[in-house]
């Protein structure tokens, strides 16, 4: 069953299937080929801020999904049909959770190498936010699936989720970023530790907050 479910969420939100669903990879790759145009040519510049480009289009790509996680499941009546065939919503939350990463994580990394290109970062900067990157996706996925099932029930869920996204993703941001200031990997430990710490809580908090629709 598991299996079944996490075959069925990747076939719905990875990039290459449609719906929409490559919007977070080309909003991403799109403001690393719109920001040398902002700021100009100067290659010093762009390997300084480059980094921190690269973190904040992260965070805004990871709001793009947000409004198709949970909200149309649950108008369809799918996470009851799972519950009355025995599957917890903790454990449809744990498999929602690993099939939003895998669709928005991996691909994020790999658009990563052309960003760094068109930004003039170095090879250690490129390998700092490569592990950045790969270290708290999961915790930007995990914020975001809490987020849609905390909101899924209200009606302007789809705006509210973005503005909760950004200030709780904000402590994965500082120091992803800080990594690539100081060029140093202590900041990723903590950004790893913030990011399984999100991936523990959400089955559980997104779970909840899946019951608590059903009963409004």
């Amino acid at each position: 069953m598991i299996a079944a479910l996490l075959r069925r969420d990747l076939a719905r939100f990875f990039p290459f299937a449609g719906s929409g669903a490559a919007l977070p990879v080309v909003f991403f790759v799109a403001v690393a080929m719109l920001y040398p145009f902002a700021v100009g040519p100067d290659a010093n510049l762009l390997a300084r801020t480059g980094g921190g480009v690269v973190w904040i289009a992260a965070l805004l790509a990871a709001i793009l999904p947000l409004e198709k996680l949970v909200a149309r499941d649950i108008e369809l009546g799918v996470f009851d049909q799972l519950r009355l065939r025995g599957v917890t919503e903790e454990v449809m939350m744990a498999v929602r959770l690993a099939a939003h990463w895998l669709s928005f994580g991996p691909p994020l990394i790999l658009a990563t190498f052309p960003a760094a290109a068109l930004l003039n970062l170095d090879g250690p900067s490129l390998h700092l936010l490569l592990l950045g990157l790969l270290a708290g996706t999961p915790g930007l996925a995990a914020i975001g699936l809490t987020i849609a099932a905390l909101t899924a029930s209200l009606r302007a869920g789809a705006a509210l989720s973005g503005l909760l996204l950004i200030p709780l993703a904000l402590p994965i941001l500082i120091f992803g970023a800080g990594a690539l200031t100081r060029q140093d990997q202590a900041s990723l430990g903590f950004v790893a530790a913030i990011s399984l710490a999100l991936v523990a809580i959400a089955p559980f908090a997104a779970g909840a907050a899946i019951r608590a629709a059903r009963e409004v």
